[in-house]
């Protein structure tokens, strides 16, 4: 991509995240990849007995025997061996009820205080985030309002947004994270509105409601049961590649349509101007994009402020073009918006949904929807979140997950009550966030160090600003946006998405010549096959999960998602070689080499109760006002087995 340098190409993420503590008291320090410089804001010092990845071993670390394939095969048990049934919701056990959310409250409020200041770059980043939160938003609406038959449109929309954006601001554990709609989330709206109107023949909202209530109470479960821990154990970047490259598809695939429903509606001649349109906005927009590789061309904050905006300025071009000449007599499609602050289907007056008419059976039958929605916003929210906190972020305060997947939960039986779309976690737009905050600073050693802004005013900021659009004059000013438009909006959001996608780029070494690729016998690889086969299977299930969208059995997409990460674990390992799956796979929310260390056991916590977590928090916190805490506790972390020779052969 001619744009490769631009601050919106971001990589996939290596995720990291909080684990249960081994009996060795040994914690994961949630914030292990920063500068020493960054401490101040931890709550533990104390290292995750993760394995080391083979690049590092130093002769002390060799292994001095290696086990049997048999033995490095066998499948990980869920639940380990010490635990039995009566002892997991214990307080040592894995399922500790609140660990993970007391832990982080804790954490957070502690320093909550410090989420409050504000700068130039603070002010910048709000109205760059409130561009690239919007202008998607009331793309999605678009779809939605012909999809769900007016009963979720562009007001319903744009109040999601903002409401989730305001409440997460204030009162989430994380405020680098960005909510609003998703792509599958549309999918799902999409399939349920069919099945409530063409199948069960009931209201669309209240089942809706229903589900988003069943979706409540299931993401507080996983909250309160510290369901974050198993996302950070078992799940790789190979499915997390996978359903960034699922979203990019679906971009795509919104744009097709949206041109469809033109072709239907318009003249050939207007038809053909939609066609432009969408090209144009999109095209243009990519080279805006690619605005910080002009140099020497203007001043450097020119260039950003280009790129930053590019989307944006490419809308408004496209905007204002139908309204000069002859253009303007064209019987274009627009944004169809409300008038006044109602919603946008004509039968409803209030934005409140009479959810306890629904009869009983539907109520019960709505608990299956909600377990899909439940997999997709769980999975969604965790992926942003850490795609926000990135180790090239250098965060420093420290990281949170369970807390924010409860506030998750409220928001969207929120959402289902006021009868509109329950916001997500955004991807890229959580990443971009993060991105347009990085500054200078230098450490107490002298050094110069990126890091970011982390404050609560950029979302807020933007947040109230897409609030706003919820009025009728604001609503007047999208409602002159041709649908076209929206489509191109759509291409370049799935161009943005996939170009940073790994899958692409392996995709392009497919298409190369071997003798042009790098030399990577010194890695263990003989030649391109195995990450060529390994490519080719990510596509091919991509192709069946999006294949499924156009089934009956569409909802259950993210289900399928998720069946794929133990399916992975278990196959790979046989398929290909240990140098292979090093090369193109990691764990997707911690360090460490994903095939040397295949017992996957969960650590155990020491301790009677959630006090003793807190007690050894508070002796490795250094407070914000430079008090110094007593040093932890060393972790020993024992060697561990590898694979045997034979594993090394197939490489």
């Amino acid at each position: 991509m001619s744009h490769s340098t631009n601050r919106r190409n971001l990589t996939v993420p290596t995720i990291e995240g909080d684990s249960s503590r081994s009996s060795s008291r040994t914690a994961i320090d949630s914030t292990r990849d920063l500068p020493q410089s960054h401490d101040q804001y931890n709550l533990s010092s104390q290292k995750e007995d993760l394995p080391m990845p083979a690049s590092q071993w130093g002769d002390a670390d060799a292994p001095t025997s290696t086990p049997s394939m048999d033995e490095e095969m066998q499948s990980p048990s869920p639940i380990p061996q010490k635990f039995t049934m009566s002892s997991l919701f214990k307080p040592s056990g894995p399922l500790r009820p609140f660990r993970l959310m007391k832990k982080e409250f804790r954490a957070r409020a502690a320093i909550y205080h410090t989420d409050w200041h504000f700068n130039q770059l603070i002010l910048a980043s709000a109205v760059f985030l409130f561009f690239t939160n919007l202008l998607p938003g009331i793309t999605f609406a678009s779809d939605l309002n012909a999809l769900t038959g007016s009963n979720y449109g562009t007001i319903e929309v744009v109040f999601s947004t903002g409401l989730c954006g305001v409440i997460f601001a204030l009162f989430s554990a994380q405020p680098l994270t960005i909510l609003g709609v998703t792509g599958p989330f549309s999918i799902l709206a999409e399939r349920i509105y069919e099945l409530c109107i063409h199948n069960l023949h009931i209201p669309y909202l209240p089942f809706m409601a229903w589900t988003c209530i069943h979706s409540m109470w299931m993401l507080i479960l996983l909250a309160i049961f510290n369901a974050h821990d198993y996302t950070m154990k078992y799940v790789t970047t190979f499915s997390t590649e996978i359903f960034a490259l699922l979203n990019s598809v679906i971009y795509f695939h919104k744009a097709v349509q949206e041109l469809q429903r033109n072709h239907e509606k318009v003249s050939f001649a207007s038809f053909l101007y939609s066609v432009i349109g969408c090209i144009g906005t999109f095209l243009v927009a990519v080279f805006l994009a690619s605005a910080n590789n002009w140099a020497p061309l203007f001043h450097r904050y020119i260039r950003m402020g280009i790129s930053e905006y590019a989307a944006a300025i490419s809308i408004i071009i496209f905007i204002a073009m139908p309204q000069i000449g002859e253009l303007k007599h064209l019987d274009k499609q627009t944004l169809n918006v409300s008038t006044s602050f109602e919603p946008s289907h004509p039968d409803r007056h209030v934005f409140f949904v009479e959810f306890w008419k629904l009869d009983i059976a539907y109520i019960f039958a709505a608990m299956i929807p909600a377990l899909i929605v439940t997999t997709l916003y769980f999975f969604d929210v965790e992926v942003s979140t850490i795609c926000a906190t990135l180790p090239r972020y250098n965060i420093k305060k420290p990281r949170a997950y369970a807390w924010d997947v409860m506030l998750l939960g409220v928001t969207t039986g929120l959402c289902g009550i006021l009868g509109i779309p329950p916001a997500n976690g955004l991807l890229p737009q959580a990443p971009l966030h993060s991105e347009s905050l990085l500054h200078d600073e230098v450490d107490e050693k002298g050094k110069k160090i990126r890091t970011v802004h982390e404050q609560r005013w950029s979302h807020l900021l933007h947040a109230l600003g897409i609030m706003a659009f919820v009025s009728p004059p604001f609503m007047h000013v999208l409602g002159l946006t041709p649908t076209s438009v929206l489509a191109g909006l759509f291409l370049f959001m799935g161009e943005q998405s996939l170009s940073v996608n790994p899958i692409l780029h392996r995709i392009f070494d497919i298409l190369t010549p071997p003798s042009e690729l790098p030399d990577l016998s010194k890695e263990g690889i003989k030649n391109y096959w195995g990450i060529h086969m390994y490519t080719v299977a990510q596509l091919v299930i991509t192709g069946i999960v999006f294949g499924v969208t156009f089934t009956p059995a569409a909802p259950s997409f993210p289900i399928i998602i998720i069946l794929f990460v133990p399916i992975h674990l278990k196959l790979s390992p046989k398929i290909w070689s240990k140098y292979v799956l090093n090369k193109v796979d990691s764990w997707a929310c911690r360090e460490g080499d994903l095939r040397l260390y295949p017992e996957l056991e969960m650590p155990a916590i020491e301790g009677d109760d959630i006090d003793d977590d807190r007690n050894d928090e508070v002796k490795g916190t250094a407070t914000l006002e430079g008090q110094v805490g007593t040093e932890s506790e060393k972790v020993i972390q024992e060697p561990k087995k590898r694979l045997s020779g034979d594993e090394d052969k197939r490489a």
